[in-house]
């Protein structure tokens, strides 16, 4: 087994959790703390199969991802071909099979947009009431479940939206993604500025 460790344009497969501390060592924005040191071991070394990220700082992540491929090369080609192929195993129910397309791993730039619950002040009776606002962005990230969780971080940290807001989970139908692709389009870019969209990077 390797792990795939990315942290914006800087990445590596390594083979150990040693090798992935000796790769996080040399980035100036990580602090390699004991703890961090303890928690990326119980990663490599345990059985969780999902990709796993970590806070540097808020709304900074780098991501660790489990893979069999032996080379960088294996585990890019292993990525394409998993997207193509759209493989599902027909024993698989909906509730997994949405798992699955969270955590598929393709890097790039996806389209999503997240329905909730946000808490609004009437003016009139200065009472407060749920009310339901869409937030939309292009962001980039390895995985859904990744940008989904830089949404998470952004709404929650914006302080006009009420922190009492209810936002739903990724697997709910109100979190919607779409991969758009490495670069955005000219019409993509314009799209951030027509739509109001935020490109989180």
């Amino acid at each position: 087994m390797s792990i795939y460790a990315r942290y914006f344009d800087k990445e590596t497969l390594a083979h150990s959790a040693d090798e992935i501390l000796e790769f996080l060592a040399e980035i100036p924005d990580i602090e390699v703390t004991p703890q961090l040191i303890a928690d990326v071991r119980n990663y490599v070394e345990g059985d969780m199969p999902y990709p796993k990220r970590y806070k540097v700082r808020p709304r900074v992540y780098f991501i660790l991802i489990k893979s069999n491929a032996d080379t960088m090369e294996e585990f890019r080609a292993n990525n394409r071909k998993r997207n193509e192929e759209g493989y599902t195993p027909a024993n698989v129910d909906s509730k997994d099979l949405r798992q699955q397309q969270l955590v598929r791993e393709q890097y790039g730039w996806y389209r999503c947009a997240m329905g909730f619950k946000r808490v609004i002040q009437i003016p009139e009776t200065l009472k407060f009431q749920y009310q339901d606002n869409e937030f939309a962005a292009f962001i980039k990230g390895n995985t859904p479940m990744e940008c989904y969780n830089r949404i998470l971080d952004y709404l929650q940290t914006r302080q006009d939206i009420d922190p009492r807001s209810q936002f739903p989970s990724a697997r709910n139908s109100s979190f919607s993604f779409e991969y758009v692709g490495e670069r955005l389009t000219e019409t993509e870019a314009g799209e951030i500025d027509l739509n109001s969209l935020t490109a989180i990077a």
